[in-house]
């Protein structure tokens, strides 16, 4: 049997696209999805998307989903000892590897394996360092389809919450803005992908703003988002 490998899943496009190519390896077996969904909200943390989504998402990859309940405005030691809880279900099980789709922050790499490390566990990031231009290029050409749930106002326009991530989209990217959006300038939601049995019906909802960032509440939807 291969090793299994616990998946930490934010439901947007880097994480589908990490969990992708993952999965290209030979003998690879996921454990189970991991997600941080904020307690009031029912919602995926930064992300702001409906849990009933993430719900659906986990349903159409065809795997477990593992959610780690944690307060709104969680401070760091809270998000710590829940993950760190979460994490020994999966260690007494027999996992010792998490999978993350992080890209080029190193600081953020460094955190996640040190609080790993302290429970026996290790991390692999399998689009670690890849060219975030290229990335974008393989989305469109693999047939990852997404939409912008939730955008940072200090670097983008609000008209971008709600967007598809087609073509247009990437185009309309100031210069200064990562193309995965990688610094945080925009966070997604991914609603069909090579990794799903059938893409989630999903629309754009109320555009608002909380804690300083721009939502779109996605809404699921009785049809497919149309191009």
């Amino acid at each position: 049997m291969p090793e299994p490998i616990l998946f930490c899943w934010s439901g947007g496009k880097d994480s589908a696209m990490a969990l992708h190519t993952l999965l290209q390896g030979p003998d690879v077996r996921i454990a189970a999805l991991l997600t941080t969904v904020t307690e009031t909200y029912d919602r995926i943390s930064m992300h702001g998307v409906r849990r009933e989504l993430l719900v659906q998402q986990a349903q159409s990859i065809g795997l477990p989903l593992h959610e780690v309940r944690i307060p709104p405005q969680c401070v760091n030691s809270i998000y710590e000892a829940r993950m760190e809880e979460a994490l020994r279900v999966h260690y007494d099980a027999g996992v010792r590897t998490v999978a993350f789709g992080d890209i080029f922050l190193e600081d953020l790499r460094a955190y996640r394996e040190r609080n790993l490390a302290r429970i026996g566990m290790t991390a692999v990031f399998p689009i670690w360092k890849r060219d975030t231009t290229e990335l974008i290029r393989h989305f469109h050409s693999a047939g990852f389809r997404a939409i912008a749930a939730c955008v940072d106002p200090g670097v983008l326009d609000r008209s971008f919450a709600g967007r598809e991530l087609g073509e247009q989209f990437f185009r309309d990217l100031p210069a200064n803005v990562d193309p995965c959006g990688e610094n945080g300038e925009f966070h997604t939601f991914v609603f069909d992908a090579p990794i799903f049995r059938n893409p989630i019906p999903v629309r754009a909802g109320e555009i608002l703003e909380r804690d300083s960032f721009i939502y779109c509440d996605l809404l699921p939807s009785a049809a497919l988002l149309t191009r």
